[in-house]
């Protein structure tokens, strides 16, 4: 199983940077999605997350300014980044859930120069 994130980077602030995240080895379409974020010294924190149906949920920091969705026809999900602040600077990881079974993507930095 491997999830491979991609899309971060240095970002100026206000920025849309889109981040991807591509699942092979799984059934993708049957797993909820996320996108989870840490910063150094800090627990890793949701960020969104994405079921198998559509269904979506997002962390308070985030809401109006972030959009996960999904692909499954390319086993990826996509996490849409807008009005990015400087405190959105840190590690984004990716993950697939289903039942008991739990996958995490390797990470990807992103930093938001102010």
């Amino acid at each position: 199983v491997q999830l491979a994130e991609s899309g971060g980077g240095l970002v100026q602030a206000g920025g849309s940077p889109r981040l991807s995240c591509v699942a092979s080895g799984i059934s993708f379409s049957i797993y909820t999605m996320g996108w989870y974020r840490q910063a150094p010294g800090n627990q890793r924190e949701l960020v969104a997350t994405i079921t198998s149906g559509g269904s979506t949920t997002y962390a308070d920091s985030v809401k109006g300014r972030f959009t996960i969705s999904r692909d499954n026809a390319k086993n990826t999900v996509y996490l849409q980044m807008n009005s990015l602040k400087p405190e959105d600077t840190t590690i984004y990881y990716c993950r697939a859930t289903r039942a008991y079974t739990n996958y995490w993507g390797q990470g990807i930095q992103v930093t938001v120069s102010s």
